[in-house]
Order: structure tokens, then sequence, then C-alpha cells
């Protein structure tokens, strides 16, 4: 167990700076609506002007105010590019932070699970000795996924990958209801609550990791479950009810990698 937790925090070290992530896609799409809104703006303001410097232009006997007005017309669309210009970068920006948060939430679920059947083969091997001498109890804790198990969730989360986001929800509700005790059951409910994020149906995400906490409350897609619904809130405006959710995160799972993150969060917060 003590290298299986060596493990976990060598595979996660650099976690924690790409978990902020996070808040800087909000950030960056927040930018980009804040320059939508700014840039229709400009343009109601150019139309409106235009219209008055066109009557203008019709009346006007004078060379040099015909030469004003065209200047100003000029200076209007050079201000319109410029904002252009700036929606576009923004705009590829919130992308590209969305192709990498994606790119990190499959890492992280890639090395969870082989860490998880590093784990399982290591309790497996020191529990051998005890099998031989008694008969096995029956087991209480989800086994080993099947190969089917394994497949039907790869082919669910396949779709999380492609950014069928939609379609990754039902998958994964296929997957839980075909295999509720399935060792991968904790994971698809955790990759429901993401695809909701996907869909930015942030209410929906938050109730799909509540469900994953109040049913699997030992799984190690736990601390990532809380970790998600103080991104969701934090998301949603909610600050406050944010920083409590990471609280709780590290005092439930203070030696995950999750806590980790939730520590520095808040402690940018109070910067």
């Amino acid at each position: 167990m003590r290298r299986a937790l060596v493990l976990v925090a060598l595979a996660f070290a650099a976690l924690p700076a790409a978990a902020q992530g996070l808040f800087d896609d909000n950030e960056a799409r927040r930018r980009v609506e804040i320059l939508r809104g700014q840039l229709n703006e400009h343009t109601r303001a150019v139309d409106e002007r235009l219209g008055k410097i066109e009557a203008a232009v019709s009346g006007a006997g004078d060379r040099s105010a015909v030469l004003e007005l065209a200047s100003q017309i000029e200076s209007m669309r050079g201000e319109l590019a410029r904002v252009r210009g700036q929606l576009e970068v923004l705009a590829n920006q919130a992308e590209l932070a969305e192709r990498r948060q994606k790119d990190l939430y499959l890492d992280i679920d890639t090395r969870l699970r082989k860490l998880e059947q590093a784990q399982e083969q290591a309790a497996a091997a020191a529990q051998k000795p005890a099998a031989a001498q008694k008969p096995a109890a029956a087991p209480s804790e989800p086994q080993e996924a099947s190969a089917a198990e394994a497949k039907a969730y790869q082919a669910a989360l396949d779709q999380f990958k492609l950014g069928n986001y939609a379609l990754a929800v039902t998958a994964m509700q296929n997957f839980l209801a075909a295999h509720p005790q399935s060792a991968l059951a904790s994971n698809a409910q955790y990759w429901v609550g993401m695809a909701h994020s996907g869909q930015r149906d942030y209410k929906s995400a938050i109730a799909a990791q509540r469900k994953l906490l109040a049913t699997w409350p030992e799984s190690q897609k736990a601390p990532d479950a809380l970790l998600s619904i103080a991104s969701a809130q934090e998301t949603m405006g909610d600050r406050k009810t944010a920083q409590k959710t990471l609280e709780e995160l590290i005092a439930k799972y203070p030696d995950s990698s999750a806590a980790a993150s939730a520590k520095q969060r808040l402690a940018a917060a109070k910067r």
C-alpha cells in the first residue's frame, strides 16, 4: 500500500499546476463573451455614425469636410478590426485551453486505472498465504473488471475523447445500469459528471459527482469528484461554496493529489 501511494504521488506531481487550467478556461470564455459584447456595441455605434456621416456627405459641398468624414470612417474601421482581432485570439486560447483540460482528464483517468490495477495485484499477492489456510470469504467489494466491462467502459470513454458529451453521458449511464458492481463503476460515474461539465450543464455535473461520493466514498475518484464540484461551483459564480468544497476535499482526502490542487487554489484566492 505504501509503495502504491508513492506511485500515486509521483504520477501526479505535476497535476496541481495543470488542474489550475479549470479556472483558466472559464476566465478565457468570460473574456471572449465580454469582447463579443464590446464588438456588438462598437458595431451598433459604427452603424449610427455611418448613417450620420452619409447624411452629412450627401449635403456637404466642402471637399475638406468630406475628407475629414472619410478619415473618421477609416478610424472606426480600424477600431473594429482591432476588437475582432482580440476576439479571435481569445477564442483560439479558449479552444486550446479546453483541449488541454480534456487531455488532462484522460491522462488522470489512465494513470489512476494503472495504479488501481497495480494496487489490486499487490493486495492479491499479499493475501495468497492467508487464502491457502482458509476459504475466502464472499467478496463485498467490486471485483476486477471483466474484458466485456472494460470494452464497454472504453467505448463510453471514447465518446468523451471525441467531445461527444451527450453520447458519453448516455453510454456511461448504460454501463452503470448493466454493471453496477463493476470495479469501473465509480470511474464511469465520474465521467458522467465530467461530460455534463463539457456541456456546461454544471448543476447536473455537481449532482453526478455527489452521487459518486454518496455511493463510492472510498473510490480513488472521490477526491477528483470533489475537485470537479468546486470547479463547477466556481464557474457558476458561487466562489464561497467552491472554497468550502475545497476545504471539505482537503479534510476528507488530505493525501490525495486533488487535495494538493485544492490547497493551491485556496492559497491563490487569498492573494
